[in-house]
């Protein structure tokens, strides 16, 4: 199975790769409740090589580095100490990150559980929870991506989460709200687009109980267990968090989150007269009319295209 993106870039898959897309009703699963566990995608080798890479980089590597730096960015350096560790745009600073998560299996199966026929990058995210529990900084509350990806046009992104190792409850493994990607919610502010980290967890477990309860819907929540080298998908619009890492070792991850071929650059103003800028804005080519290029090859690249 091979298709060619319009830069040329051929796209192939083995036969024994095609063997791990996922199958009819894996696809409908995932439409029905906003996320997926994969098969196998990546060899104990090359997840080993992400987290080797992982310690280079916190040790100080860099293949490049940004160009600018974006006025949200998450970005974990040593002084900060041993806190719950997020550094975006981890796929353009490293070099051996960026080679495994280019791997097209991995953008085949997210383009065909949204079922589009393109995958771009948004962004990615190496992610270090310590094993500790007297810091609430460890918790991820709960919150859906697409809130703070208001400048894009399409409700079908997507990121996928992959850990180092096996991951599971005990390590904080990634917790969905199933079905909750279906949801009408009962109003947005300008909150809404606030990191989780910049707003006040009462207040988020407030606002997924008032959007069950305006969609007569049960809250269940479905901790996915991830063996090493399987992958956790979920739609922009699905809930989820994460509890404290109550192993013995770190719960090291690389969130890496996804477009698909709709999606561009749209303006979204809050309610003062500014506009919405995301950290892609200011780092992203700008197209024909002066917007921020979300297909630039730079930040964005090409990770699948089906060509026929």
């Amino acid at each position: 199975m091979t298709d060619t993106a319009p830069n040329g870039t051929r796209f192939t898959l083995t036969p024994a790769e095609q063997e791990l897309l996922p199958t009819e009703e894996e696809v409908q699963f995932y439409q029905e409740h906003g996320w997926y566990l994969s098969k196998k995608l990546l060899t104990d080798e090359e997840v080993d090589l992400l987290d080797s890479a992982a310690d280079r980089f916190y040790a100080g590597h860099r293949d490049r580095t940004l160009p600018t730096r974006p006025p949200r960015l998450a970005y974990w350096e040593p002084e900060k100490g041993d806190v719950h560790r997020h550094n975006d745009y981890i796929f353009y600073e490293d070099d051996t990150i960026r080679s495994i998560l280019s791997k097209p299996l991995i953008a085949a199966v997210a383009a065909r559980i949204a079922q589009t026929g393109q995958i771009r990058l948004w962004n990615s995210t190496l992610i270090h929870k310590p094993q500790r529990r007297d810091d609430e900084r460890n918790i991820v509350p709960w919150h859906f991506d697409r809130h703070y990806w208001q400048t894009c046009s399409s409700d079908e992104m997507l990121t996928a989460f992959i850990p180092f190792h096996d991951c599971g409850e005990e390590m904080g493994t990634i917790t969905m709200v199933d079905g909750s990607h279906r949801w009408k919610e009962t109003g947005g502010d300008d909150s809404t687009s606030r990191h989780f980290a910049d707003r006040d967890r009462s207040e988020l477990e407030d606002m997924l109980a008032e959007n069950a309860a305006f969609n007569n819907a049960e809250v269940r929540k479905v901790p996915v267990t991830i063996p090493k080298g399987h992958i956790s998908f979920h739609h922009c619009r699905t809930y989820h968090g994460s509890g404290y890492n109550v192993s013995d070792r770190p719960r090291r991850a690389i969130s890496l989150h996804l477009q698909d071929r709709t999606n561009q650059w749209r303006p979204f103003q809050l309610t003062d007269g500014d506009l919405v800028v995301y950290n892609n804005d200011v780092l992203v080519r700008k197209d024909a009319n002066g917007n921020p290029d979300y297909s630039d090859p730079d930040f964005c690249p090409v990770l699948w295209e089906d060509a026929r």
